[in-house]
């Protein structure tokens, strides 16, 4: 079995904590997790890959176990994380990749798909958005933060933050909650509570509304380069819903759309059913 590895390297200055199952010469898989969680989301999913792909899974800066710069001197930005991301991949090795994007790993992944498509060997998007379709009612509070930036507005993003909240974002929608361990939820519930996360979170709810503005910028790319593309979408997600999915088979007509029975953090049900998927789909088209 190749051994999971547990690693930090300095990013421009800040250290980036990241899982790594080193499988020398194997295609390399990059794994980018979303909100609220790290790369500690994907700790089910990378054995059953690792004998097949070289994998490395970093928590974005401002999650898990990677740096928390303080917003004065950081900008808390997808465009920020991004940048952050691309130069990790350039110190790991990574010039070549297929990419796994979960929620904020999405709009992080396909900036670094559009400024080095070369790069891209193939992408898997778990409920990770690029279309307005995508986008449920449950955004309305944060869309009101887009339109009118005020303290009042702000607050009330403040219920996302809540221990509640994450619980209920792992347990909606999934038929049988008794399958969802509270590993994962309880570690990103501790996450968020280290002070000065908050208005971390806020400042990148506020920001999300940049990835909408490129969603068509994602669009061109995809339908320019159509990379290998397969879905893997947990259909009962609150936030990010089906039509979502389908529409990427509007810019890559060849793009694998799957479905699970299962709400927004599908791998917590769905890890081997996903594996296994990744498997039949990418073969040799990650590329060395």
């Amino acid at each position: 079995m190749t051994p999971i590895r547990y690693r930090t390297i300095e990013v421009d200055g800040i250290k980036v904590f990241y899982r790594e199952a080193q499988n020398v010469g194997a295609p390399k898989l990059l794994l980018l997790h979303g909100f609220p969680t790290a790369g500690h989301m994907f700790r089910d999913l990378i054995p059953p890959l690792a004998d097949k792909f070289h994998l490395v899974a970093p928590d974005l800066p401002g999650f898990g176990l990677s740096d928390m710069p303080p917003r004065e001197k950081f900008e808390y930005t997808f465009d920020n994380i991004a940048r952050v991301i691309e130069r990790f991949t350039e110190i790991v090795g990574f010039d070549r990749f297929a990419l796994y994007v979960f929620d904020y790993g999405a709009p992080t992944g396909f900036r670094l798909a559009v400024r080095h498509p070369e790069r891209i060997a193939a992408i898997i998007s778990q409920n990770g958005n690029a279309y307005e379709e995508g986008l449920s009612d449950g955004w309305t509070p944060i869309r009101a933060y887009w339109e009118d930036a005020s303290p009042a507005n702000r607050k009330a993003l403040r219920e996302f933050l809540t221990a509640q909240t994450t619980n209920w974002q792992y347990t909606h929608g999934v038929p049988d909650p008794t399958l969802v361990s509270p590993d994962g939820q309880n570690l990103d519930n501790y996450y968020l509570a280290r002070p000065g996360v908050d208005e971390i979170q806020l400042d990148l709810f506020g920001d999300y509304k940049s990835n909408v503005a490129l969603y068509p910028t994602f669009q061109d790319y995809f339908r320019t380069h159509k990379p290998p593309f397969l879905a893997v979408w947990g259909k009962n997600d609150p936030f990010f819903l089906p039509p979502g999915a389908e529409a990427f088979r509007r810019d890559i007509p060849d793009a694998t759309v799957r479905f699970f029975d299962t709400g927004h953090f599908a791998l917590e049900t769905h890890h081997a059913e996903i594996a296994a998927a990744i498997r039949d789909f990418l073969g040799e088209r990650a590329g060395p």
